[in-house]
């Protein structure tokens, strides 16, 4: 519609409304009455602003004033819908508040009307992020969810505000800020709570980068570091309430970097993490998040943390107890927020400036208890006759395993398991966590924990993780499922591209033991109609094709061709039949990936004897039978790359065979397919064309031309 008839139809409409007496809101009670004309306001509102938008793009700036003055005329009655005590309406009318601001945004300079109406929004966002009294926060249900995502609609308003006039969003903030935590004892919780939220959102509202808030800006870091500092010497972290509580936690976490410029306060923040206002908490939701807050407080403080350390680890020490399920003692942290302390104890150890054999005792201390306490579950795991208790055991020893790789998450390039001299503790771990794989019990529960230790102490413990591989690798393979294989197939991959000729020895010699449980698994009979089992083998065909993969892409080639002549085909046969016959994009591109590696490593005069023969009698059809099938859909991005690893598969067996490949395709191979001559022709020419980008195009025309 044309933007000036849209103004004036806006504006006819309004004042038939307002004759009607339609804009006396104040004096309506109907609620659903009222949501739906905020929903009309709010249309009209935005037209207007689309209008305005049109105009000012034409360089009409006569109809643009008289578009703003339109849009100016309604927010007296936008404001007053904002502010309605029920969220719904308040909610229907944000997208005007929001384009209103956005036109604010653009002008040069605003009038006193205008940054009076600024203000307006300010303090109507700021009144409608309070909670109600009757706000349900131990058990959040539909309505509590509705506010949460109008609470996110107003923060919107917020950052939208603060790109308007950031100063006099931050000058709101601090007064009611202040005013609010100079009497928060006998402050109700909603108006406590939202003091601090307000200041929580200000670094999203004003951004800077990597949080330097306390710098730069002399004024805002200022106003800043001042809220900052009421916060934590004002006592509030002690409000009876856990909406405030965790407000209070979630701040001084985002504003970390307050406590490099003041570090004198860390002690009484790092007090309120450690008792009752924050671990210690009677609330279960408080516990929860602190203790996830806690451990990335002390990330991004370590250097402020070397004089609190012992301390910490002393106080943390009843949290890091691993509760076996007979003795009826119910840990004070759940497992999964255990799992942070363990990491924050950690940290704590490996950053510390302490010396190697100091840290190596500290970690010593920490992990000591778990294995003393996993050595013995699984004696009691190896003796337990109830399924139930065994079920228990199990996730207990599971989680012993979660712990000691979670402190591990502390080590990186600097500060590596060696140079803390932490080493030895690691590998007594995996000596006492190894024994669990033999266990006939719970398998499914004691390898995934035992396997994802494997993975980090891979990369922490480097070779001196490797003569334990043999042994574990063993135990994985037996009695597997294929979700076991699965899971065990990465690990082998990692330790195979992590370490290469290294572990050529010890892959040697489980490489057919490996092919065997996976051909067995494969080969098992499942129900036709069972679409689970039929997705396991899917995704464990993948595992495989991934493996050999891994190992052709790691210069391991000579561990499959030192197999057997018969092995090698057994190996490579179901690499074919992955290219060709199971319609799965991704599992095809792999195979043909592994299949130019090995025509580019062996395809040439001075390849394994039979390879040559391998090459034309499998690996060329394959390159051409999988395309040519109808559930190869060349409209799938997927399907696309596969095509194009062909490509390239087909490229390398030319520049290996040379000729004699291209006599194959023009004489035999291409007129076996039907395929028409001057087909024929451009298909080769296209082959020997030198830049392979041409190949691929091509190949994709030819298979869009030759399929039935």
């Amino acid at each position: 519609m044309d933007p000036v008839d849209k103004m004036k139809l806006v504006e006819s409409l309004c004042q038939v409304l307002q004759s009607a007496g339609f804009f006396s809101i104040d004096r309506e009670e109907d609620v659903d009455f009222l949501a739906r004309f905020s929903k009309l306001v709010n249309g009209m509102g935005q037209s207007l602003i689309v209008s305005w938008t049109k105009l000012i793009k034409n360089g009409d700036i006569k109809n643009a004033q008289e578009a703003l003055q339109g849009t100016e005329t309604k927010v007296a009655l936008m404001l007053q819908l904002l502010i309605h005590e029920d969220d719904d309406i308040s909610s229907n009318i944000i997208g005007f508040c929001y384009d209103y601001l956005h036109i604010l945004k653009q002008l040069t300079v605003l009038s006193d009307q205008q940054k009076a109406n600024v203000e307006a929004i300010m303090l109507a966002v700021m009144k409608k992020l309070t909670y109600d009294e009757e706000y349900n926060f131990e058990n959040e249900g539909e309505d509590e969810a509705m506010f949460v995502e109008y609470r996110k609609q107003l923060k919107l308003l917020l950052d939208r505000l603060a790109q308007v006039s950031p100063e006099l969003l931050l000058a709101s903030v601090r007064r009611v800020f202040s005013s609010t935590l100079q009497n928060w004892q006998t402050t109700r919780f909603m108006e406590a709570e939202v003091a601090i939220r307000l200041l929580y959102m200000l670094a999203e509202a004003l951004p800077v980068s990597h949080g330097a808030h306390f710098s730069g800006d002399v004024s805002k870091a200022s106003a800043l570091q001042d809220m900052m500092r009421t916060l934590v010497t004002s006592g509030v972290s002690s409000y009876q309430h856990t909406s405030v509580t965790l407000e209070f936690f979630e701040t001084v976490v985002r504003y970390e970097k307050f406590f490099t410029v003041e570090p004198q306060h860390i002690p009484c923040v790092l007090m309120a993490f450690l008792d009752h206002r924050g671990l210690w908490h009677p609330s279960a939701k408080v516990q929860s998040r602190t203790a996830y807050l806690f451990s990335r407080f002390v990330k991004s403080l370590n250097k402020q943390m070397n004089p609190f350390i012992e301390d910490i680890l002393n106080r943390i020490q009843d949290l890091l107890e691993l509760s076996p399920p007979e003795n009826g003692y119910q840990s004070l942290l759940s497992s999964d927020n255990q799992l942070f302390i363990y990491e924050t104890a950690g940290v704590l150890i490996v950053n510390s400036e302490y010396p190697a054999e100091r840290k190596q005792a500290l970690m010593r201390n920490l992990l000591t208890p778990l294995m003393e306490k996993f050595k013995i579950l699984l004696e009691k795991l190896m003796l337990a006759q109830d399924e139930e208790r065994q079920a228990s055991l199990a996730d207990c020893l599971n989680h012993a395993v979660g712990f000691a790789s979670r402190t591990s998450k502390a080590f990186s390039n600097k500060q590596t398991v060696k140079q803390c001299g932490c080493s030895e503790v690691y590998l007594d771990c995996l000596q006492t966590f190894l024994p669990a794989l033999s266990c006939p019990l719970q398998k499914d529960v004691l390898r995934s924990g035992v396997r994802t230790f494997l993975h980090r102490m891979i990369i922490c413990l480097e070779e001196e993780v490797l003569p334990f591989i043999p042994s574990a690798s063993e135990h994985m393979l037996k009695d597997c499922e294929a979700k076991d294989l699965q899971e065990f197939i990465p690990l082998i991959n990692q330790i195979t591209a992590k370490f290469k000729i290294q572990v050529s020895p010890f892959l040697q010699q489980m490489f057919m033991p490996l092919l065997h449980a996976i051909f067995e698994v494969l080969l098992r009979p499942a129900e036709e109609n069972d679409q689970s089992a039929a997705l396991e083998k899917q995704m464990l065909r993948r595992s495989y094709f991934a493996f050999l993969q891994t190992v052709t892409g790691s210069g391991m080639s000579e561990v499959i061709a030192n197999q057997g002549a018969e092995n090698v085909e057994q190996v490579l046969v179901p690499v074919i039949q992955g290219a060709v016959e199971y319609p799965d994009p991704i599992a095809q591109k792999t195979c043909f990936i592994i299949l130019s590696k090995l025509v580019e490593l062996w395809g040439g005069k001075d390849g394994p004897v039979g390879f040559a023969d391998f090459v034309y009698k499998h690996i060329v059809p394959a390159c051409f039978l999988a395309p040519l099938k109808q559930t190869f859909d060349l409209a799938d991005a997927q399907t696309v790359l596969a095509l194009s690893e062909c490509a390239v598969t087909l490229k390398t067996i030319h520049l290996k065979r040379g000729p004699e490949c291209v006599q194959y395709l023009q004489q035999e191979y291409l007129p076996s397919l039907q395929v028409a001559p001057e087909i024929i022709q451009e298909f080769c020419q296209a082959l020997q064309q030198p830049d392979a980008k041409v190949f691929k195009n091509y190949l994709k025309v030819f298979f869009q031309r030759a399929k039935p």
